[in-house]
């Protein structure tokens, strides 16, 4: 079956049970990890047990902490999924409050004039839950239909389309650590103009510096004057003409030059492909034409401080956390999933986007009164300063008004209010083509 790589393994049960009790009333329910209700693969396995084999969701956990008996206590987070090849009545969500039963802050805890229940818990907890009814259980764990998210190659929205970094497949001869780099400098003082800042993921969130030769723009007069460099230029050209792929041999035609090349001609937006699920927020920041992203990293060219503050918000982060794939237990970013599947605010009024740019530039000028700080400094949730947390807080609501006035009580709300605007923004992209009348 197309894409099945990369599902887990439990998926495998999934698909087995659903063939042991199609065409029946029987009832089935499995612990799961919870990566099988988020990113590509909840894009992957619900279409075909759905579609294929007339699968409904009947109840779910969403996600806990699930401890082992083990020695050492380890734990996974989990969810729990009751199905059958049948559609029913009164189907039910289960909610865990608070970081020992999901990843989610205690602010986003849903509260008010839903049931709780402490018996129904599916494993011995101090902790609360919360029982809500559903008319359609969605792959991801929350109301809604049963269509899931597919990657796609453009925004849905009117927005910046964000690009990949650069990718410099030069078996490490263009990349300088600062030593490499003061080095060369002493041998080759003449490389200076070409030697550039160069930021993964890691180093765009630790603070680290790291260097490349970007040699997009040297003649060849200036190359052959730079012995030095020159060595470098060949250890790249014989890195890819020893490569078994045919692409990469025919880099090797031009060694001077990264394998890839996107770096955008402005300022843009970084935003690391990977960051802490412990995170409230995702780190992105605004960078010059002159740093040089790698391919760790994403860009979004010609973003303005409103772009910058809704990718910031709690609502983009709902939505990415709901639908971006896993490094182990680390947020991947996705160009395809996450960001140009997003339903951005739908014509926000001039108020509305001017208060979002004003919370935003309070977000970046928090950042600044640390200096010697981190991004990951500033975005532990152990560590992040009063200040910084309170901008963020005021750039939510701000961003919440541009989708509706009521307040989102919990991190479900936001997720289920951007699945329904998703659907509304996809139905046109995804609905049949009315068929030609020909001509007589």
């Amino acid at each position: 079956m197309k894409g099945t790589g990369v599902l887990d393994y439990v998926c495998c049960w999934y698909l087995r049970a659903a063939q042991y009790i199609h065409g029946t009333q029987i009832k089935v329910a499995f612990v799961s990890t919870n990566s099988i209700s988020q990113g590509e693969q909840a894009g992957v396995l619900w279409p075909i047990l759905f579609r294929n084999l007339n699968l409904k969701i009947h109840f779910a956990h969403r996600t806990f902490a699930w401890e082992s008996e083990a020695r050492g206590k380890a734990h996974v987070h989990v969810v729990i999924i009751g199905f059958g090849a049948f559609d029913t009545t009164g189907k039910r969500i289960y909610d865990y409050e608070g970081r020992a039963g999901s990843p989610l802050p205690a602010a986003n805890v849903e509260v008010g004039t839903k049931r709780r229940a402490r018996s129904e818990a599916p494993y011995q907890s101090t902790e609360t839950v919360t029982v809500t009814t559903a008319k359609n259980i969605s792959p991801y764990l929350v109301e809604g239909s049963d269509a899931v998210v597919q990657s796609r190659s453009k925004p849905i929205c009117a927005v910046p389309e964000i690009i990949f970094g650069n990718m410099p497949n030069d078996g490490g001869n263009l990349i300088l650590s600062s030593e490499e780099k003061s080095e060369l400098l002493k041998k080759e003082p003449g490389a200076k103009k070409f030697i550039r800042l160069f930021l993964g993921a890691q180093e765009f969130l630790n603070g680290e510096q790291r260097w490349c030769l970007w040699l997009k723009d040297a003649s060849p007069a200036e190359l052959r004057a730079m012995p030095e460099v020159m060595k470098r230029v060949e250890g790249v050209r014989k890195h890819r003409m020893e490569s078994e792929r045919e692409t990469t041999r025919g880099l090797a035609n031009t060694p001077a030059l990264f394998g890839e090349i996107r770096q955008p001609a402005s300022d843009y937006l970084m935003i690391p492909s990977v960051s802490s699920e412990n995170r409230n927020y995702i780190p992105i920041g605004f960078m010059p034409e002159t740093v040089i992203g790698s391919n760790l990293v994403l860009f979004v060219p010609d973003a303005t401080p409103f772009h910058f503050g809704v990718l910031s918000s709690t609502m983009h982060m709902a939505w990415m956390r709901q639908v971006c794939g896993r490094l182990e237990s680390r947020y991947r970013y996705s160009a395809g999933l996450v960001y140009n599947n997003f339903p951005w605010p739908e014509n926000p009024t001039a108020k509305q986007r001017a208060a979002v740019e004003a919370r935003a530039q309070a977000v970046l000028d928090a950042r600044r009164q640390f200096p010697d700080a981190t991004l990951a400094d500033l975005y532990d949730p152990l560590t992040m300063p009063a200040d910084l947390v309170k901008a963020h807080q005021n750039l939510d609501r701000a961003v919440d008004a541009c989708y509706r006035s009521a307040p989102f009580a919990s991190e479900r709300q936001r997720v289920e209010y951007l699945f329904a605007l998703y659907e509304q923004l996809t139905a046109p992209l995804t609905a049949p083509a009315k068929p030609r009348r020909r001509k007589p």
